[in-house]
């Protein structure tokens, strides 16, 4: 894919599943009533006129049938009842099965090794963008600042499209143009500080993007 296709479908778009039955996803694995979790493992996700199969690596398999009229009522092959959550926006779904609850994400990038000593931006690569980088940025509820890796898509008249991944694997596209700075995805809030842009998204995530990033040389 050339990096003016790239461009323009990471301007407006977001990351969810496509019009097919089937997609690639990742799965994390909340056990009930904890707010963390080390089990991160590939998954598939299928809709069909309602019905939802999710398929994950471990080798369990989730057969969903909605239930009454309601959305998000689901009952699974054993009987039990599930409910389907949106707390995720345009990131993945979350479904509440009784004895545990499963994040599914449809940017599977985090299941990748986190280990690439040839690339510091993983995974962006200089043959789909302009230029890659790390960017400083701060979770919610984190008191240091980290760093996120990103592409950048440039333009004339100095405006630019930026990918960032940030900690949880996520992925969002900043535009940054002439006349306004928007997010394809999310609500931000966005304000220069000398030469380094600051963003503020309602999640409480904070990035900082220098104007050398966006304009290049």
């Amino acid at each position: 894919m050339s990096k003016t296709m790239l461009f323009s479908i990471l301007l407006g778009a977001t990351i969810q599943p496509v019009a097919a039955d089937w997609t690639n996803a990742r799965c994390d694995i909340y056990p009930a009533g904890e707010d963390h979790t080390d089990v991160i493992i590939p998954c598939t996700f299928g809709q069909r006129q309602g019905y939802i199969t999710i398929t994950r690596d471990d080798g369990v398999t989730h057969e969903l049938s909605p239930v009454g009229d309601g959305a998000g009522n689901y009952r699974d092959q054993h009987g039990r009842t599930v409910y389907r959550q949106s707390g995720l926006g345009d990131q993945g779904q979350i479904f509440r099965f009784p004895d545990e609850s499963i994040f599914v994400y449809w940017n599977t990038d985090a299941l990748k090794p986190e280990s690439d000593e040839d690339n510091w931006a993983a995974p962006f690569t200089t043959s789909e963008y302009d230029a890659t980088t790390r960017l400083r940025c701060k979770a919610a509820g984190d008191s240091e600042f980290g760093s996120c890796p990103a592409g950048i898509l440039r333009m004339e008249d100095n405006q630019a499209s930026i990918v960032v991944q940030n900690q949880l694997g996520e992925q969002f596209t900043i535009n940054f143009m002439t006349d306004y700075v928007n997010a394809a995805n999310r609500e931000l809030e966005a304000r220069m500080e000398g030469d380094t842009w600051i963003l503020e998204f309602a999640n409480g995530e904070i990035w900082e993007v220098p104007r050398a990033a966006i304009e290049g040389g």
